[in-house]
């Protein structure tokens, strides 16, 4: 068992919809990104991907935070929230502390329901190299096609190591790394 850095628990939360009809659509690779990150071996990380749909992930982040034991060990400002992003091209990785949703429902939720916006973001570019799509709700429902799941497959192994370097060495260190 590896120890991170914080006294703390750790949540980690990836979004996505529940289901397999989701399970390899755009919208879901933060939750891909919790099924890669099983394989570490940390103390005091909780990794979490909602069983509610995108846009009530708020609800299921809240009860976590209220209900996990030891009370106080769950912090607000130890919660990393993993999704897609349609304002990052297919395969970039930006991580950000204490931003507004830019309209990311999932994101949006948690920030309603914790009545704050200050835990740090995995954000996961999405978006397709010509352009935005002009109907969101349904390109992020669609699955990858063969050569953007090899993007997807390198970005989630990114954002694996990425999570293992906050966890051992912190926020500053893992910024300063991988957002270029």
């Amino acid at each position: 068992m590896i120890k991170s850095i914080k006294k703390s628990m750790i949540l980690i939360v990836g979004l996505g919809n529940p289901g397999k009809k989701y399970i390899n659509t755009r919208h879901n690779i933060g939750s891909r990104i919790i099924d890669e990150l099983k394989s570490l071996n940390y103390e005091d990380v909780i990794l979490v991907k909602p069983r509610t749909f995108m846009n009530e992930s708020g609800k299921a982040v809240r009860k976590i935070i209220e209900n996990c034991p030891p009370a106080g060990r769950l912090k607000i400002g130890n919660l990393i929230v993993v999704h897609d992003d349609l304002d990052l091209p297919l395969g970039k990785m930006r991580i950000v502390k204490n931003r507004g949703s830019a309209g990311h429902k999932g994101v949006q939720s948690i920030i309603a329901e914790l009545k704050t916006k200050d835990f740090i973001r995995f954000r996961i570019g999405i978006c397709p190299k010509n352009s935005k799509p002009k109907n969101p709700e349904n390109f992020v429902l669609q699955k990858f096609n063969k050569e953007e799941e090899k993007i997807i497959k390198k970005v989630i192994k990114k954002t694996t190591e990425a999570v293992e370097i906050f966890l051992r060495e912190g926020l500053t260190r893992v910024m300063t790394k991988f957002n270029f």
